[in-house]
Parts: C-alpha cells; sequence; structure tokens
C-alpha cells in the first residue's frame, strides 16, 4: 500500500532555517521529520512513499539523491582521480517518488496531483509536520474491517485541528474546520483513503479537509481510528524543541525502529 506524504505547503515559519527548506526538512535528532514519519510506515513494512511537495521541492529531492551521504562514512580520494568510497552504506527498503505539486497548491489539489502514482488501489496519507506512535497496522485493518470509503486517525487534544463529530459506532458524523471554542476530537492525519475520495477533490484550490471530507462525512463514508497514545504536530519553535529533546533523550514515543 503507497504512503502519500503531503509536504509542499508553505507550512508555519517556525524557524530562520523553515525560510530555506520546506518544514517537514527540519531536523529532529539530525534527520528531517520527514525521514521520521517515513520510518514509522516503514516499522510496520509500508515502503512505498509518494511525497508531494512544493515549497522548496528541490531540498527534499536532493536530499534523496544523496541519502547515503547522510547514512554512510564517505573516503574522498583525490590522489586517484576524485575517487568516492562509501562504507558501511545504509539504505533503507524504500520506493520514493517525489512529486513537484505545486507552489500554490492546496492539500487535495496536491493529492489529486499524484493521482496516476497511487493507481486505483487504496492508500495512506498524512502531513509531513506531525508524528505520531499510532499502530498503522492496526489502523489499516480497522480501515479493511468497515467498509468505508475513508479512515482518518482521531486525537484527544486541547488543539483544534479539524474538529470531528463521532458516534459510538466509531462512525464520523460530521467534519468541519477548527473554531477557537472547540474541545472534541482532532484530525491527527494518518489517513486510510480508498481510490474514489479522488473524485471528491475538484482541482488544485481544494482543500483535502474541506468540502472533500465534509461531502465524504456527510454521505457516512468517513470512519475514525481514536488513537490516545502519542502525537504531536510541529508548529512552532517550543513543538520543535520539545520534539527534539523527547528524540535526544531517548524517549520518543514514535521512535520504534
Amino acid at each position: 500500500m503507497k504512503v502519500v506524504l503531503l509536504a509542499g505547503g508553505y507550512g508555519t515559519r517556525i524557524s530562520e532555517e523553515s525560510q530555506y527548506k520546506p518544514k517537514p526538512m527540519i531536523e529532529i535528532g539530525g534527520m528531517p521529520m520527514l525521514w521520521h514519519i517515513m520510518k514509522e510506515y516503514s516499522y510496520y513494512g509500508f515502503n512505498d512513499f509518494i511525497i508531494c511537495a512544493g515549497y522548496k521541492q528541490h531540498v527534499i529531492k536532493e536530499w534523496f539523491a544523496d541519502y547515503f551521504l547522510h547514512t554512510s562514512d564517505v573516503t574522498f580520494d583525490f590522489t586517484v582521480g576524485n575517487k568516492m568510497i562509501i562504507h558501511n552504506m545504509h539504505a533503507e527498503p524504500w520506493k520514493v517518488t517525489v512529486v513537484d505539486t505545486g507552489l500554490n497548491t492546496m492539500t487535495g489539489g496536491r493529492i489529486k496531483r499524484v493521482k496516476q502514482y497511487i493507481g486505483n488501489e487504496t492508500f495512506m496519507m498524512t502531513y509531513g509536520d506531525g508524528v505520531c506512535d499510532v499502530n498503522i497496522a492496526d489502523l489499516v485493518k480497522f480501515h479493511e474491517s468497515h467498509g468505508k470509503m475513508a479512515t482518518l486517525t482521531a486525537v484527544m487534544l486541547e488543539q483544534q485541528k479539524g474538529v470531528l463529530d463521532i458516534g459510538g459506532d466509531n462512525a464520523v458524523h460530521s467534519f468541519r474546520e477548527k473554531s477557537a471554542t472547540d474541545g472534541a476530537p482532532i484530525n491527527a492525519g494518518y489517513m486510510v483513503l480508498n481510490p474514489e475520495v479522488l473524485d471528491y477533490i475538484d482541482g488544485d484550490d481544494t482543500v483535502f479537509e474541506k468540502k472533500p471530507l465534509e461531502r465524504i462525512a456527510a454521505e457516512g463514508e468517513l470512519m475514525s481510528y481514536m488513537h490516545r497514545g502519542f502525537w504531536q504536530c510541529m508548529d512552532t519553535k517550543r513543538e520543535m524543541d520539545m520534539l527534539e529533546k523527547l528524540y535526544s533523550s531517548g524517549e520518543a514515543p514514535w521512535k520504534k525502529w
């Protein structure tokens, strides 16, 4: 099953370095946030990634093009014609497709633009600026069990990110964007989506979290997988520092590999 990662928007400028690279490429523990998310999926055996890039998309492409340089020791021998020797090369079992989905394209439009790479099969999708310790294998099993079009991971937090009205049967009865007075489950991403959801996206200007998910929920085709463990986005310098502290202390809940 393919994993679509949204990593193309301008995002929140949380530090000086985010002016020069996409937010998902800001490093936690010396590796990009995007890498951490991909390692989560890979832990559960999902290794086929489609990255929806846009803002500073060349940074993402160049990083993966030189991936072995980030993970291996290298000898540059200029005495024998600029020879490069790679020591203890480590490569992930990944297939990574990086697609330039446009600079100003909205979330739904980015997903629509990679339709040719998704194909006619169920796929997963999440955002490139949040980590979670959800059991992705169980999430997929849950999606396959209910037969609905879409599943999203819901978490209970004070932050409001996309408010869900969830019934006792775990069906999402409505979906709407945040408001300042809400105290309800939020959309944490980590979605499993049938290919039919692409038909609900009109084009580049479509925000996936608005009309498409609102319609899917209204039709009774959106389900929630309630996760009561760890989830954290990286919208502020404080959140970035918190994630760095968790990782450097060996207490990162999302690090299962």
